[in-house]
């Protein structure tokens, strides 16, 4: 810059001499402007600060934070409306409302709830198997 500068001002990020139109990180491209310029993000739910690692997206990471941890009101509402877990082997399915089996009287999920469909080990037979 050939601005004459009688007060030149140094850049707590790379350390280099820069003019007052210069000095800010944006200015003169610094390269090290990573080390200072860290940002917190907030969740817009709960209005906390989320921590977030270097070489982490906070999109990413405020997004787990909301699936997660999040203390609001909707969030544990989404969390916590799917908790009925199909009891059939290998299945990971989880329904809103239980779906009891009249024979083993266990919960599975719409797809598993006939008695062929999750092997049922109930007392009565089973008479068909759900098309």
């Amino acid at each position: 810059c050939p601005l004459p500068d009688f007060l030149p001002l140094k850049c707590d990020a790379c350390e280099q001499i820069f003019c007052t139109d210069h000095i800010a990180y944006a200015q003169h491209d610094c390269t090290s402007a990573y080390k200072k310029d860290v940002q917190v993000p907030v969740c817009p739910l709960c209005n906390t600060p989320v921590p977030v690692r270097r070489g982490e997206m906070p999109d990413v990471v405020v997004g787990e934070h909301i699936d997660r941890d999040c203390k609001s009101d909707p969030a544990q509402r989404k969390r916590k409306i799917f908790t009925n877990k199909c009891l059939k082997p290998g299945c990971k399915q989880k329904e809103m409302m239980k779906v009891i089996c009249d024979q083993c009287h266990k919960n599975y999920c719409l797809k598993h709830r006939h008695p062929l469909d999750h092997d049922c080990s109930g007392a009565g037979r089973p008479l068909s198997k759900a098309g």
